[in-house]
């Protein structure tokens, strides 16, 4: 065999005999041939390669008809394998023949047998799987099996890593760039591989890359998988390659936010601390930072407030999310940072630069100020005869809503400062209650004028009673409607926190609603907010905050 004469170039019968011949080198002559014909057949597989590259899987196998016997016995083959980089030749070459779009069960019985046998290439447990001749040659070189496969796999995503960045040039292709259809087929064969550590950098890679059509190159089995294993903390990515998973694959972005809300009901969080690291963990409010990830995750938000029906926690949850994406936005470079508009594109830009300016950028004297403008920017919204649909008022609820820290504020402002509360007490009713049919939000401005004027009296007093809050605690246990419970919960709760005499019978009086009533959800939200507020904005008040210590510890067991 030792004596063959030179190989004419894409003798690819002469190949497909010697493949035979060998078959998996199990002798020590056929060994000794593989060996000495290792460097022809390399330049073979490369020529190979160059001549099907750009033909596609139909016309490559119409040209070569026993190509994929030829490929199947090579890959079979340790030695054939372990030699330069006849592993990685032999895989591109698998991949035109690939079908990303198979018409047929014959294309997708082909594309099956590709993948497993790519799996083949890069599974040591099939190396390693008794067969002593592999053993034999791994050894030869001076290599564990397991060091062998570990250098076999770096060399591989190294070299497939290389081939990719040289050619994409600043996002745009290069001339003889990599066709779609095999970085496709690449795609594909990471998805059984993609927990492996080695392949990190491929996986990355990938995600950058941006082939020059307008379709999707990348298969949806990677986008799934890779997104699957990144939530389940399988494999650890850099955020730039999680960022364009999301943003060039939806169900990828709409799994991880879904996931992060299980994440968020499915345990006890004590503090919003908790709630706000979980978050910045899940990496989707520093990726809120492209105006199409947030409006995507906000849509979702919107949906999930709807389906249960509004509750207090949801709503924590997405004040805490615009919180920490305002952080992120405000971090951003300013090159790259995008207009306020892009986020919120069809709302009254006026208003969202009010919302959006967070109250640790303002001097606490000025809050009253910001919260009237908020407030009368927003009344004359609502009041005008354009917004005639439930769906428009409602987006523009949601939009307040989402900035609840600046109504948390307002309920403070009404009792410790000198604020015009009318203005802010329309603010807080119109987010309670936001429809006006049968002069429900009129109702509750009466009502809650009511409690506020009622707790303003004793706002100085420093010895009370759970009976000085009697006409207070009555609306809130009485059958009154479900926004004027909340609203004067709301101040009522903030009346305990603030003033003199509050502190003495907080717990007596919160004990008391929360007994008789449904609050304890809404009280407990209200109480983590501002405690995390307390706890990020440098107010110094000791004993309000061993209150709310004193107070949540518990309410924790209620809820």
């Amino acid at each position: 065999m030792a004596q063959d004469a030179t190989v004419p170039k894409l003798n690819f019968g002469y190949w497909l005999d010697k493949a035979i011949e060998w078959g998996q080198a199990t002798t020590l002559e056929s060994q000794k041939d593989v060996c000495l014909h290792l460097p022809q057949l390399q330049e073979f597989l490369h020529q190979l390669y160059e001549a099907i590259k750009h033909s596609g899987s139909t016309v490559a196998i119409q040209q070569f008809p026993l190509i994929g016997q030829l490929l199947g016995r090579l890959c079979w083959n340790p030695f054939v394998i372990g030699y330069d980089e006849s592993q990685k030749t032999l895989m591109w070459c698998l991949c035109c023949l690939y079908s990303s779009e198979p018409q047929n069960a014959v294309e997708l019985k082909a594309n099956s047998w590709i993948r497993s046998l790519l799996c083949h290439l890069l599974s040591s447990s099939k190396w390693e799987s008794n067969e002593a001749e592999t053993s034999t040659f791994i050894s030869a070189l001076g290599y564990t099996s397991a060091d062998y496969y570990c250098h076999l796999v770096k060399n591989m995503v190294v070299s497939l890593v290389t081939e990719l960045r040289e050619n994409q040039v600043n996002g745009l292709n290069i001339q003889g760039s990599v066709s779609a259809s095999r970085v496709n087929a690449v795609s594909i064969f990471c998805v059984p591989l993609i927990t492996l550590p080695d392949l990190t950098p491929l996986l990355e890679t990938l995600l950058l890359y941006h082939g020059g059509s307008s379709k999707e190159i990348l298969s949806s089995e990677f986008l799934e998988a890779v997104n699957e294993a990144f939530l389940k903390k399988k494999i650890s990515l850099p955020e730039s390659a999680v960022f364009s998973l999301w943003l060039r694959h939806l169900p990828s972005l709409e799994k991880a936010t879904l996931h992060l809300l299980d994440q968020l009901f499915s345990v006890q969080l004590n503090s919003l601390e908790e709630v706000a690291c979980v978050m910045k963990d899940s990496l989707l409010p520093q990726a809120a930072s492209h105006p199409a990830i947030f409006r995507i995750v906000n849509e979702i938000f919107k949906n999930a407030l709807m389906e249960t029906d509004g509750t207090s926690g949801v709503m924590t949850i997405i004040q805490v999310f615009t919180q920490l994406f305002l952080q992120a936005h405000q971090n951003e470079n300013k090159q790259h940072k995008f207009p306020l508009k892009a986020y919120f594109p069809y709302h009254h830009q006026p208003l969202v630069r009010g919302l959006v300016r967070r109250p640790c950028e303002l001097p606490t004297t000025y809050w009253s100020q910001h919260l009237k403008h908020i407030s009368d920017m927003l009344k004359a919204l609502v009041e005008d005869t354009n917004v005639s649909s439930l769906t428009d008022l409602f987006e523009i609820w949601f939009l307040v809503a989402c900035f609840g820290e600046w109504l948390d504020i307002a309920a403070e402002q009404l009792l410790k400062a000198g604020v015009e509360s009318d203005a802010v007490l329309w603010l807080l009713a119109f987010y309670y209650c936001p429809k006006n049919e049968n002069q429900q939000r009129t109702q509750t401005m009466v009502e809650a004028h009511a409690v506020y004027n009622h707790l303003m009296m004793l706002f100085s007093c420093t010895e009370l009673s759970l009976k000085d809050l009697e006409a207070a605690v009555h609306r809130i246990t009485g059958r009154e409607q479900c926004w004027n419970q909340c609203l004067t919960t709301h101040l009522l709760t903030n009346f305990l926190l603030f003033s003199p005499g509050g502190h003495k019978i907080a717990q007596e009086c919160i004990y008391h609603i929360t007994k008789t009533t449904d609050t304890s959800k809404e009280v407990y939200n209200l109480l983590i907010r501002t405690t995390y507020r307390f706890n990020h904005s440098g107010e110094e008040n000791q004993k309000t905050v061993k209150l709310l210590n004193e107070l949540l510890q518990k309410l924790t067991l209620k809820v």
